[in-house]
């Protein structure tokens, strides 16, 4: 079924790539007339109206089903989820947004599993607009499973990931790698027009200015309003031969009235009941944005049992131990218990030490106006770039006794 699906998908692809040869300005989406409706004897059929023919790819995704299908590429600015999904059915919910560098994504979360009939993309040959037309129906749950599985592209493949990591020019040379949180089709948190993922790739701009004036080499897991998956932003430090791995988030919780920045190092249990939701709020982005899980538990399990983990945890609390320090003296305000521990996938990096800052909260009044404020951005910045210089001359002096 996958093979036969996937087959008829790559001639779809190639019909569609030739006639958006001649284009070379995004596809936007006519919300008016896009919708995803449920049909008799269970089916569902999605039309999405597009100023213009582009290549796609379509697939399923399993645990929970997702359908997934992948642009090059389409503006969806302007477009909320209810434009599309008037009401929750076979389609539970739909999320759209910009994926990686040149291409934009939209996952469908399914009911239960269902799987494509037909697709086409039929282009308009005087005005170029274009439709593209999935219909779902039912499926069986193995059938369904079978089917499931992002494709085998090479050319989808990240750039790091296909070439070897380049040698360092300094081998003496301090690597911080700034990881902003969310991006692209997943916003994190949002308060009325302000989300997360905007906040943090601003600010972890301005934390590497900051640092690079001190001397400090950063790279930033995205440089840009992209997507990427938790497995990759972990790849990227270790390609790009990281000594520290630093996640940016500024989430919204409701419970006990959270506020204050927070620092959390790793833990296979939350340190509280707050923190155990975080967790699965982070971790379930991969999700949302239809990234294929498929295998990760074995990879995560191999990082886990790698014995350097033993030097590296006590790197990790006293980098936590710095920087909230820093934060604090830079004037905070920080949260009541600002060191804690939880089990986010992108902490568990065997060999680097690594942290996870919740600079602030969106659900907290105070927070919020502190992260739309720049003033109080660059002092935050400040404190967190020179915590880290000082970390970095501490654990080189105490590098031997932790080794013992």
């Amino acid at each position: 079924m996958k093979s036969f699906c996937l087959s008829i998908l790559c001639v779809l692809w190639a019909v569609c790539a030739v006639q958006a040869q001649q284009l070379s300005a995004l596809a936007r989406v006519d919300a008016d007339a896009s919708a995803i409706e449920d049909g008799w004897f269970g089916s569902t059929d999605i039309a999405l109206h597009l100023s213009q023919g582009v290549p796609f790819r379509v697939f399923t995704l399993n645990d929970p089903p997702r359908l997934v299908v992948d642009f090059r590429e389409v503006d969806f600015g302007g477009v909320q989820s209810a434009d599309l999904l008037a009401q929750p059915g076979n389609v539970t919910a739909v999320r759209f947004g910009a994926y990686r560098p040149g291409w934009s994504r939209l996952v469908a979360e399914l009911d239960g599993p269902m799987l494509p009939r037909e697709i086409s993309m039929p282009v308009v040959r005087d005005t170029g607009r274009a439709t593209l037309e999935i219909s779902l129906r039912k499926a069986d749950a193995d059938a369904f499973a079978a089917a499931s599985g992002a494709p085998d592209d090479p050319g989808w493949m990240p750039a790091f990931l296909k070439t070897p990591a380049a040698p360092r020019v300094d081998d003496d040379a301090f690597v911080v790698v700034l990881d902003p949180g969310h991006g692209g089709i997943d916003p994190g948190a949002e308060r009325g027009q302000t989300n997360e993922k905007d906040l943090m790739l601003a600010f972890a701009r301005s934390l590497a200015d900051a640092l690079r004036r001190l001397g400090v080499e950063v790279v930033l897991t995205r440089e840009e309003d992209v997507f990427v998956s938790l497995e990759a932003r972990v790849a990227i430090a270790h390609r790009m031969r990281g000594d520290v791995f630093i996640s940016l988030h500024a989430d919204s919780l409701s419970q006990g009235g959270a506020k204050g920045a927070t620092v959390y190092t790793l833990s296979d249990e939350a340190s509280d009941a707050a923190t155990e939701h975080l967790a699965a709020r982070h971790d379930r982005s991969d999700i949302i944005a239809g990234a294929d899980l498929t295998g990760s538990d074995d990879q995560v399990a191999s990082v886990l049992l790698d014995l350097a983990r033993q030097e590296t945890e006590p790197r990790s609390v006293a980098l936590a131990q710095s920087l909230s320090a820093g934060m604090a003296q830079a004037g905070g305000p920080m949260n009541r218990r600002p060191l804690r521990q939880a089990g986010f996938s992108v902490l568990k990096s065997a060999d680097i030490p690594s942290v996870l800052v919740e600079i602030g909260f969106l659900s907290s009044d105070r927070d919020l106006a502190n992260l739309r404020d720049p003033v109080w951005r660059q002092g935050m910045v400040q404190g967190m770039a020179e915590a880290l210089v000082r970390w970095r001359d501490d654990d080189l002096a105490l590098r031997p006794l932790v080794r013992q």
